[in-house]
């Protein structure tokens, strides 16, 4: 197995992988959900990719069979963020034929190790069951807080 970050060459992969997540993640996805996403998603990897987005990586020969990407926020500072950067952690995926033999968890280390090399001040993701234990064996705790969070659409 080769560990290693995604380059511009791994677009496509990088595209694929992320429609297998949601696929897997929201158990369906529309044909033409799918068409505006493979669209869309190449100009945004282009300009995004090892930039403020992170892909880590690990292939089998030339086949890419794990990602986890790494998205770099930066925001005004304040005394629990005193750096003024964050990470959020996306699209953790590893087909199924090579699930269970602990690929999941070298690339997330490694994201936790960059992330802490790069100077953020914390990394935050959402944990489905199936990656809880590889998160925690990493260590990611679950965060309490005093806020409530909110979204609008």
């Amino acid at each position: 197995m080769e560990y290693t970050f995604g380059t511009i060459a791994d677009i496509p992969a990088l595209i694929d992988m992320r429609t297998a997540y949601i696929l897997e993640d929201f158990g369906k996805l529309s044909p033409e959900d799918e068409a505006v996403m493979r669209k869309t998603l190449p100009d945004y990897f282009s300009e995004h990719l090892n930039r403020d987005c992170i892909a880590f990586l690990a292939k089998d020969g030339e086949t890419v069979v794990s990602v986890a990407l790494l998205m770099i926020l930066q925001k005004p500072c304040h005394p629990k963020m005193i750096h003024g950067k964050m990470g959020e952690v996306l699209s953790v995926y590893t087909l199924p034929a090579y699930r269970r033999q602990g690929i999941a968890q070298h690339n997330m280390q490694r994201l936790v190790d960059y992330a802490r090399a790069s100077g953020l001040d914390y990394v935050n993701l959402s944990a489905t069951k199936a990656g809880y234990p590889v998160y925690q064996k990493v260590g990611f705790f679950e965060r309490q807080s005093h806020y409530t969070e909110m979204q609008i659409r």
